[in-house]
């Protein structure tokens, strides 16, 4: 693997209640063009503790792709729109990947009013 190189690209994870649910969620994400794509894989089962006992739930778990600069407005999306009451939110940054892939990243995470 070649020596890492902070290309400001992260992976983000989320779990929404079931794939209709995380798929609509993605798609208004990938509109506003906060993320660059998002992949729902389904039938997940999360095991947590909340509120003091231990919950075992089906789930869908959304990757998302984005860039590390739209991280506070995939924050605000998540707050505004994910319906869970403390939704997962963990970024994990790419620390290496195809170049193109990285550039095609970059290029549709831009927002609307930034033309370069």
């Amino acid at each position: 693997m070649p020596k890492h190189d902070d290309n400001g690209s992260i992976v983000v994870l989320t779990t929404l209640a079931n794939p209709d649910e995380a798929r609509s969620f993605v798609r208004r994400l990938v509109e506003a063009r906060i993320v660059a794509c998002g992949t729902v894989i389904e039938d997940v089962t999360s095991l947590y503790r909340w509120k003091n006992r231990v919950q075992e739930e089906a789930e869908a778990l959304v990757l998302l792709k984005t860039q590390r600069d739209r991280w506070n407005d995939l924050q605000q999306a998540v707050s505004e729109h994910h319906p869970y009451d403390l939704p997962e939110l963990l970024a994990l940054p790419v620390v290496a990947g195809l170049p193109q892939y990285l550039e095609w990243l970059t290029v549709e995470t831009r927002s609307q009013e930034d033309p370069t």
